[in-house]
């Protein structure tokens, strides 16, 4: 960071201040670090959609409210006497010299992967955790967290060593839930379903692709199409409610060769 960085860093977080300030907003001094919480999670989810969308303007902007809000719990937590944000600017960067060992130590990190263990590994050391799956927090979205489990057992060495064994896993997986369907035991369905979406995770992760994402997007492509297919019905003077299953898909099929 620059000087003109610093300073700018520097006049958020007296903006934020004086926001808070006895004679500064009513709506700010209410908030508690808590209460900031929903606020942020939209956030992060606005600068999600600015990059899915590539809209670089957009996340320019969603990143500065990022900042704000970064900035205003480490001054909540400054105001209850708990820490200031020059002490989590030390933390994290004492953090990333201790955990990239191979930058800034002796060890050796040729790829990715390799990076990332050693990362796991200092990190696992100095929480003194249990398990190489502790720290995943339960609430993540369930997708992400799936992977995120995934990658840590893979990082301490419990993973496929070729994607065909992980094809095999997601086949045996899908005929286990067909047994169950067959069966209607609906504990045992949900849970088969459980496992197949599971292992077609673990294939994502194989493959480095975030499920999160390709499923967010595909949630995206779905909206879109199915909002043509009701526009072609307008046209037709028609509804979904009054319109064939056939008819429907065939304006699909016609919407996705078209977009293909």
């Amino acid at each position: 960071m620059n000087d003109s960085s610093e300073g700018k860093f520097e006049e958020l977080i007296n903006i934020v201040k004086r926001l808070k300030a006895p004679d500064g907003c009513p709506w700010d001094r209410e908030q508690t670090n808590a209460s900031l919480l929903p606020f942020f999670l939209e956030e992060v989810y606005e600068v999600i959609e600015s990059v899915d969308n590539e809209n670089w303007s957009e996340l320019k902007e969603e990143l500065g409210d990022i900042l704000l809000h970064v900035i205003f719990q480490a001054v909540l937590a400054e105001e209850n006497g708990h820490f200031s944000i020059e002490d989590s600017l030390v933390n994290i960067s004492e953090k990333l010299v201790r955990r990239h060992p191979h930058v800034f130590g002796d060890a050796q990190a040729d790829e990715a992967f390799h990076a990332k263990q050693n990362w796991e590994s200092a990190k696992h050391k100095e929480k003194n955790r249990q398990s190489r799956l502790d720290g995943v927090p339960k609430t993540l979205p369930a997708l992400i967290r799936a992977q995120r489990l995934q990658q840590k057992a893979s990082y301490a060495g419990f993973d496929w060593d070729e994607v065909e064994q992980v094809w095999d896993k997601i086949h045996e997986e899908i005929q286990e839930l067909k047994e169950a369907q067959s069966n209607s035991a609906k504990e045992h369905i949900s849970e088969e379903i459980g496992d197949v979406l599971f292992s077609v995770v673990n294939l994502a992760r194989f493959l480095d692709i975030p499920a999160e994402d390709a499923l967010r997007k595909t949630n995206q492509k779905f909206t879109e199409r199915f909002a043509q297919v009701e526009a072609e019905l307008k046209k037709r003077g028609k509804t979904v409610e009054d319109s064939s299953l056939e008819e429907m898909d065939e304006i699909w099929n016609a919407v996705k060769k078209h977009k293909s």
